[in-house]
């Protein structure tokens, strides 16, 4: 049987990824499938920059706001969730368009990942509780560079649960999550993907980064975090989203609210940073420039990059223009 055709735009924070699939979409006929791993929690749209029904333009969206911030879900349970959703939007006739900056979670679905369903959580709570001792971060990565040299290279020290993971992945297989991912990125995936990526001079990049928090800020981000505070210990994943501690840190008083909202840009061009070294070693990422461009014009070059591959019957019939 032909395998499913899946386009994904990637890329990293704030670039402009949501609207660009969603053009892509009313052009298709598609529907979108996120692929980030903190917009998958309820009770965090603000934080997680979950897009509105003002920027979904009528174009369903799924995996969005759907697990309770106190579950903890893996990048297995990413990807039967996300094969899932795939099917449906198929069997609905549409094509189904993968969005979102977590790039594990897009390997997930269009790479077998061998090391997924190994986990042990009595490790790799231990390795957390590491971390949170006086200098406890620098040692845990430490010992990740010990193992996995590359591994401790692509991860900072202040990324602990990852960190972390990449410990507890070679301690259960005695293999480098480098390794792993070298041996996966080798094996042939279930869609005949097709992955784009929106590419911005650094300093206009992070230019958006900044309006981007602010804009969080104004929308309710501070009233946000009060209330995931009020019930902090029943969602211990979904806190690590950046602007959480940042914002709890200024109204514990540890810090000024100006002085929070700074380090939640900081902790975000950071971010960004981290999302651009995955692209960038993904070989498959067609980069598109951005600069100048309208996501309705960056979307036709997708589209039109989706027809040279797969031939004009890919579009006929499916547009969405007058959602």
């Amino acid at each position: 049987m032909e395998k499913t055709i899946l386009p994904v735009v990637a890329g990293p924070t704030a670039s402009g990824k949501t609207a660009c699939a969603v053009a892509l979409c009313r052009l298709i006929g598609g529907e979108v499938i996120s692929a980030d791993s903190m917009q998958i929690y309820s009770g965090m749209s603000i934080l997680s920059a979950m897009p509105g029904p003002e920027e979904t333009r009528g174009v369903p969206h799924h995996l969005m706001g759907c697990v309770d911030p106190g579950t903890k879900f893996s990048a297995d349970a990413y990807r039967a969730a996300a094969k899932a959703c795939i099917e449906e939007v198929r069997g609905r006739g549409h094509v189904p368009v993968l969005c979102g900056g977590t790039g594990l979670y897009i390997d997930a679905v269009t790479r077998p990942m061998s090391f997924s369903q190994q986990s042990d959580e009595a490790l790799h709570r231990e390795l957390i509780d590491l971390a949170a001792e006086p200098g406890g971060k620098a040692r845990l990565h430490a010992m990740l560079d010990e193992v996995d040299p590359e591994s401790a290279r692509r991860l900072h020290e202040n990324d602990v649960r990852r960190v972390a993971r990449a410990i507890e992945i070679y301690r259960l297989t005695g293999v480098t999550q480098t390794e792993h991912t070298r041996r996966d990125r080798e094996r042939e995936g279930d869609y005949r993907e097709v992955l784009f990526a929106l590419d911005w001079p650094r300093n206009t990049l992070y230019s958006r980064i900044d309006a981007r928090v602010e804009e969080m800020v104004r929308c309710g981000l501070v009233d946000e975090v009060k209330a995931l505070m009020a019930d902090e210990g029943s969602h211990p994943t979904a806190i690590q989203a950046i602007g959480y501690k940042e914002i709890v840190e200024a109204l514990t008083g540890e810090t000024s609210m100006e002085r929070a909202i700074w380090r939640t840009k900081q902790a975000t061009r950071y971010l960004a940073k981290r999302q651009l070294t995955w692209f960038r070693r993904d070989p498959r990422v067609i980069w598109l420039q951005a600069e100048g461009k309208t996501a309705e014009e960056l979307a036709k070059q997708m589209r039109d990059l989706l027809v040279e591959r797969f031939g004009s019957p890919f579009i006929e019939n499916r547009s969405n223009e007058d959602m």
